[in-house]
């Protein structure tokens, strides 16, 4: 149980650190060109985004420490958190891509291409461990809608 622990514990550090590295690429640019850009009517208040994604990486830490604590040496294990590590790789770049590149298009490329390779995490850490999927739903809820709301400001812009 501790070593279990442990891991998730790891693992949210792990992501909420990538969610803060990913903030500073949104903070040089969210009050002066993000606030410039054209928007859908479905754009939420910019005060929502933080609080939800620090659920959402938690909730991905807790994920991803479940399937690590079933042991990394088995095969399904590793191919799950290889996909995790990539999708979390995306996520970040996104964050660059989007404010920090100040690039709709680049981002939304990168965004959907998140948004597969979650399923395929999603559908591999079904294979380890159910309740770690299922952390996972929201998420993918989110970036689904992050991904219309990318398209809808290239759309726009």
């Amino acid at each position: 149980m501790k070593k279990k622990l442990f891991r998730i514990s790891i693992s949210i550090l792990l992501c909420v650190f990538i969610g803060f590295l990913s903030s500073i690429a949104m903070q040089t640019s969210i009050d002066t060109w993000y606030i410039t850009l054209n928007k859908p009517s479905f754009t939420p208040p910019n005060w929502i985004f933080g609080p939800v994604w620090i659920i959402l990486y938690i909730m991905m830490g807790i994920s991803a420490g479940i399937v690590w604590s079933k042991g990394f040496y088995h095969k399904w294990v590793k191919i799950a958190l290889y996909h995790f590590g990539f999708q979390l790789l995306l996520n970040a770049a996104w964050f660059i891509f989007f404010f920090g590149l100040q690039n709709p298009l680049i981002a939304l490329l990168d965004i959907i291409a998140l948004f597969i390779l979650l399923l395929f995490t999603i559908k591999w850490f079904t294979v380890v461990n159910s309740t770690a999927a299922y952390l996972l739903i929201p998420y993918v809820v989110w970036v689904a809608f992050a991904t219309t709301l990318n398209f809808g400001i290239w759309q726009l812009n």
